[in-house]
């Protein structure tokens, strides 16, 4: 097909030798089928983020870093220069949460670079070597919904592990690739430390994929991993191997802040303690 526009800069650079079709078209982006020597890849678009509300580009972008401070001030402001910085931003995270998850062993579709607003990177596939469908896209049996939820879930938590949370999880950013389910869509992605909404958000993306495959296995309903998996990685407690039994009971209990008081003044006097033996060492 006749390369589209937007693609001419990464063929001239040599980095896609040919477009063999359009993939898919979302609010986000297009993605385009592409040829790369003897590989074939898939090179994601980037378009305006103008279906974005204002309220969710806040509670998704909250605490993240931009180049300097001029762009800063610029996006606070809303100027043309701040709108472009801004979806730079939006565009880095995703190129940045690819990389950072595919390093953590996450199942993302391989990034391969990120070039003039586009990205490219593996095309996933199914069995048959076809564009891998979307979960939506699928019917599937009990002990298969089971196996695949079981598989996102623990997916959700290496996420978690790697300090990301997806925040857009669903049926519709799954794809079914021949080995298994490939998470993809990540230019929402959150800080989990640093996002104060993380835990929502993650709670969403379980809950999600609850819900959906609950469809075919009813019994999935009932669980309850979001806030098992958050209350382990609060306490510091989760890894990737950690056991998880879908199932949470609240702490309701009132907090002793005579316990708490107590051992925030042991810390004070650890600390002093500390310092003064630097100071004689010194």
């Amino acid at each position: 097909m006749k390369p589209p526009k937007r693609l001419l800069s990464v063929i001239e650079e040599g980095l896609v030798d040919s477009v063999v079709r359009q993939l898919m078209s979302g609010k986000e982006a297009t993605v385009y089928v592409v040829r790369c020597g003897e590989e074939v890849r898939c090179a994601k678009v980037y378009k305006e983020a103008t279906a974005r509300s204002f309220r969710q580009a806040v509670d998704y972008t909250e605490n993240r870093k931009v180049k300097n401070s001029r762009q800063a001030r610029a996006m606070a402001k809303g100027t043309r220069f701040g709108r472009e910085a801004r979806e730079e931003a939006w565009q880095n995270a995703e190129v940045d949460a690819l990389f950072r998850l595919a390093a953590a062993g996450v199942r993302v579709p391989k990034p391969h670079l990120f070039h003039d607003g586009v990205l490219l990177m593996e095309l996933v596939t199914d069995a048959d070597g076809n564009a891998a469908p979307r979960l939506n896209d699928v019917q599937f049996s009990p002990e298969q919904a089971r196996r695949h939820h079981a598989t996102l879930v623990k997916e959700a938590v290496r996420m978690l592990c790697a300090g990301v949370v997806h925040g857009d999880l669903s049926e519709f950013n799954i794809l079914l690739a021949g080995d298994g389910p490939v998470i993809i869509d990540l230019p929402q992605a959150v800080d989990a430390a640093g996002n104060n909404h993380a835990k929502r958000m993650l709670l969403r993306d379980v809950d999600n994929l609850r819900d959906f495959f609950g469809r075919f296995a009813p019994e999935l309903l009932a669980s309850d991993y979001g806030n098992e998996i958050w209350a382990l990685y609060e306490h510091g407690h989760l890894t990737p191997d950690t056991p998880l039994t879908g199932r949470f009971r609240a702490d309701h209990r009132p907090v002793n802040l005579r316990d708490v008081l107590g051992v925030i003044e042991d810390a004070k006097r650890e600390e002093e303690m500390r310092r003064q033996r630097e100071a004689g060492e010194g």
